[in-house]
This record gives C-alpha cells, sequence and structure tokens, in this order.
C-alpha cells in the first residue's frame, strides 16, 4: 500500500504516453507498400480464423476485391484515409459483425472529463435515415425550436446525401438482408462523422422543413447544475434498474414489462438488448406475473435489438417451450486452438493484467479442452447447443413476436427458432441478422501491424436449431407492417395495434361463441 501513491502515477503517465503515441501514429502517412501488407495480413487472418468466410460472397470474387484494393493504393495514407478504402472491401464480405474498427482520436481523463460536462452537438436529436435522406425525429431541449420531419439538408455546406452514400458502404447486415442499414446508419452516422471531422464545438446545418429551407449554428453548451445532478441519479444502481438492466446513457431500459390493458389478458416484454445481467431474475418474476394473470396472449417485442448474449435467448425460449428444444446446431470452429486465439489480456489495467496473470492457467486448460472434433469438423462445446427443457412457470397461451431491420444477432437466431417451431407469430419487417445464423461468439481482435486498425474476427458459426431457408436474407415476418417515419413522429405503432387489433377479433369472435 505505501508504493500505491507511485504504481498510480506510472499508471497515468503511462497512459498519457500511451494517448500521446496513438494520436501521432493516427495522424501519420503510412507508405503503399506497407499499407498493402495491412491487406494481405487482415485477409490470411480471415482465412485462419473464419468459420464460414465464404457464406455470402465466393473466393474467386473476394480475392479480385482484395487485389483491385491493393492496385489503387500507391500513396501515402493516415490510418483514418486507409479505413475509408479498407472498409467496403470488409463489408463485401456481407458478414454483418465483421468489420475494422474506425481508428479514432483518443482523450485523456480530463478531456473525458470536460466532454461529460457539457451536451453533446449531435446527440440531442433521434434521427431517422430514409434512402439518402436523414431527418430529426425528436428534439428533445428544443434547439432552435426544429420541428420533427425537419430533413437535414447539409453539415458544414456539406450535403448529407453525400456522407451517407460513403458510410453506407462501411457497413453490411448478414447476407442480401435489404432493411438493416437504414437502423444502423442512423445510430452510427455521427460516429462516422466525428471519426472523420473531429468533435468541434459548433456545426451549421441547412434544414428544410415543409418546403422551407433554415439555417442553424449548433453549440456544444455546457451542462447546468441541475443536469449534472440528474446524471449523477441516472447513474445509481437501484434494484429495479439492475433488473430491468438500466442504461444511463439513454435514460431507458433494457427490458421492460407491462399487461396492455386492464384484465392483464395481454403481456408485454420489450428487450432493447440481450445483455444477460440480472436477466435470470427479471425472466423469473415477469412470467410468474404472467401465470398469476392468467394471460392468454404474449407480446415480445425486439425491434430495434441488436443482439447479445445467447444464454439469455436460450432462458427466455425456455418460458415459451412446451417440450424440451435445443436452440442452436454445434458452433463450428476453424481448429482446435482457435479458442485460444481470443485476447485473453486485452483491455486489461496493469492491476488487472496481474490478476488475469495468475488464473491464466486455469482459463487456458478450460479452453484447451473446449472442442471436439465430428465428421471432419471442429466444434465448440456451448450448453445452449444442448437439449434445455421447458421452464416451470413456461407460456403456453399465444405468442406474437415484433421485429424490425433492426433486429440482428441474438434477435434474429431467437426469432428464426420461434418461426420454424411455430411457436410465435411474427409481426414487423424483416430482421437486419440472417434467418440462418452468423458468425460472432467471441471474437479475436487482430491489429493490422502497420495502421495499427483493430479488426475484431468472429471465431464461431452460430446457427439456430432450425431447417435451413438458405434464402441468405433475414427473418421474414408471418405478417408484414410496414412503419413509417410520421408514425414514429405521431408516437404511433401500427406493427403493435395489429396485433392488438387482432387479439381484439379473437376475443370478440369467443365472446359471440359464449352468447
Amino acid at each position: 500500500m505505501k508504493n500505491y501513491p507511485v504504481i498510480l502515477l506510472l499508471a497515468v503517465l503511462w497512459s498519457c504516453s500511451s494517448i500521446k503515441k496513438h494520436n501521432e501514429q493516427r495522424a501519420s502517412c503510412i507508405e503503399p507498400e506497407q499499407l498493402k501488407e495491412d491487406v494481405d495480413y487482415a485477409y490470411s487472418k480471415l482465412e485462419k480464423m473464419h468459420p464460414h468466410l465464404y457464406w455470402y460472397i465466393s473466393k474467386q470474387e473476394l480475392d479480385r476485391k482484395f487485389d483491385s484494393l491493393k492496385q489503387t493504393l500507391n500513396e501515402p495514407l493516415t490510418p483514418l484515409q486507409f479505413y475509408f478504402r479498407f472498409q467496403p472491401v470488409i463489408a463485401s464480405i456481407r458478414e454483418g459483425h465483421l468489420s475494422l474498427r474506425i481508428p479514432r482520436k483518443k482523450f485523456t481523463r480530463q478531456e473525458i472529463k470536460n466532454f461529460e460536462q457539457q451536451k453533446g452537438l449531435f446527440s440531442r436529436f433521434e434521427y431517422y435515415v430514409k434512402r439518402d435522406r436523414m431527418f430529426i425525429i425528436e428534439n428533445r431541449d428544443g434547439i432552435e425550436n426544429i420541428k420533427p420531419g425537419t430533413e437535414v439538408l447539409t453539415i458544414n455546406s456539406i450535403p448529407v446525401s453525400e456522407y451517407i452514400r460513403k458510410y453506407r458502404n462501411l457497413i453490411s447486415s448478414d447476407g442480401y438482408n435489404t432493411t438493416f442499414h437504414a437502423y444502423y446508419l442512423k445510430d452510427l452516422f455521427f460516429n462516422f462523422y466525428t471519426a472523420e471531422n473531429g468533435l468541434s464545438d459548433s456545426a451549421i446545418i441547412e434544414t428544410l422543413y415543409k418546403g422551407k429551407k433554415n439555417t442553424i449554428t449548433l453549440h456544444r453548451e455546457s451542462k447546468s447544475e441541475s443536469d449534472l445532478e440528474k446524471d449523477k441519479e441516472m447513474k445509481k444502481r437501484t434494484q429495479e434498474r439492475k433488473i430491468n438492466d438500466y442504461v444511463a446513457s439513454s435514460n431507458s431500459y433494457n427490458r421492460s414489462f407491462k399487461f396492455l390493458d386492464k384484465d392483464s389478458t395481454i403481456a408485454y416484454i420489450k428487450v432493447k438488448s440481450f445483455s444477460r445481467e440480472y436477466s435470470n431474475r427479471f425472466y423469473k418474476e415477469t412470467f410468474a406475473k404472467i401465470r398469476n394473470a392468467k394471460s392468454p396472449y404474449l407480446i415480445i417485442d425486439v425491434r430495434n435489438n441488436y443482439g447479445g448474449s445467447l444464454h439469455e435467448i436460450n432462458n427466455l425460449y425456455s418460458y415459451l417451450a412446451d417440450q424440451p428444444f435445443t436452440l442452436i446446431r454445434p458452433s463450428q470452429v476453424t481448429s482446435k486452438t482457435t479458442p485460444l486465439k481470443t485476447n485473453y489480456f486485452r483491455k486489461s489495467s496493469p492491476f488487472e493484467y496481474a490478476l488475469k496473470s495468475i488464473v491464466y492457467p486455469s482459463y487456458f486448460f478450460a479452453q484447451a479442452f473446449s472442442t471436439y472434433k465430428k465428421d471432419g469438423k471442429v466444434f465448440y462445446k456451448m450448453r445452449v447447443d444442448k437439449p434445455t427443457k421447458p421452464n416451470k412457470e413456461a407460456f403456453h397461451g399465444k405468442v406474437f413476436v415484433l421485429i424490425n431491420g433492426g433486429s440482428f444477432s441474438a434477435s434474429s437466431i431467437i426469432t428464426a427458432k420461434l418461426k420454424n417451431d411455430k411457436r410465435a407469430i411474427l409481426v414487423g419487417e424483416e430482421t437486419g441478422g440472417a434467418n440462418d445464423g452468423t458468425v460472432a461468439g467471441f471474437y479475436s481482435y487482430q491489429k493490422l501491424p502497420n495502421s495499427k486498425i483493430r479488426f475484431p474476427i468472429g471465431l464461431l458459426l452460430v446457427q439456430p436449431n432450425i431447417n435451413m431457408s438458405d434464402s441468405k436474407k433475414g427473418v421474414v415476418p408471418d405478417v408484414i407492417v410496414k412503419e413509417s417515419m410520421q408514425d414514429i413522429i405521431n408516437k404511433k405503432d401500427p406493427q403493435l395495434d395489429w396485433i392488438r387489433n387482432t387479439i381484439a377479433k379473437e376475443k370478440e369472435k369467443r365472446s359471440v361463441k359464449k352468447r
């Protein structure tokens, strides 16, 4: 303990030095031959680690794309410039989980603290993207009296449409999905924008509302004392916030439950992310309430849910099943050593590194024996690919599930399974994640040797235990119901309304029969 201040000082100095070195490297130019080395390095790692690399693109076509990229690398580029050249090629693989990480500028703790005491420049709005256009659908702080439905035409004189076309090439859904881009792009647009243009204190935007153009200057404002107090309050972890998985940054819950009618006949569960945290308790308490209320209908809403824990969706499915089930097929990996390539010490502070070093032998032993071979292929041992019994509190009524293009990864796994087993009626639009699975699970976090761009590669082929569709698209709903921008602005929900109207008609029919 006597040496603690010295250790702390060394850690701070090391952190500052690391940030400075990172930012200098990010701003420096890399020679063409070194960039080509990075391209070859990335492809070699993909071929060694990715268990289904040519799912949506042939080897011949991918080889051609990599070779074409290298032919264009004939001048020095910064890591960020290189990223904008390389990422569209990675996106062409059509694996939604696979992408290079944006080489961002790093900030010191003091700089981060200063940002936390300010309101965001663009994050105070909610957005809607349609084709090459962006609209503001919510203005939380009433900035400049900007109305919902206002189109953002330019940012600092550059057309938003140019940015959208550029950034769309950086993202991909699984396969040939048609709905994912608009959802993911509205969430990631300003991540790309600030990486490219930096965090500025102001921006001039040109807008269009009901045929009238307007030029507005946005400013990064300091938070008031009440705002800072509210931030502190939002960070408190009450029991309710833990169980419902509260997210302070958005002042919302990842999980929520309620009855949609006075007689408790329609139960409604909303899951924004399968984070797993406190999920066992949430589902146990929720389905006990549904059982006690004897609700005949259940709606599960996984719209705009980008996925998460396989354990959580397996547990959720156990509350919907009426017989033993197996959620996913055995997960394939490329080799027996694949589980040892997961960067065990990644993002560890000096103290965490020391602790992890102590338990590393146990971790190594567990991972070394976590695979098995069958029919010439190697698979990773997982609990969720084994039969699971229905939960005692399982719901046996009618299930509806709401999905849209923002339903991705684990959300697509469980909805594909529910549809295959005819356990639910899916309502909405095609999911952003593939019907037949994806490559994710856990990752090997590679770093390109010259540009230092991080490149996480999914190591598990995760597929729902279903009859495969071979559609190379998302999970298609049983009932397609579209949602417009005006619906969102007016806080209307045509997809949920369709379900409620359908239930009302069923209840009316039963009522007539009883008369």
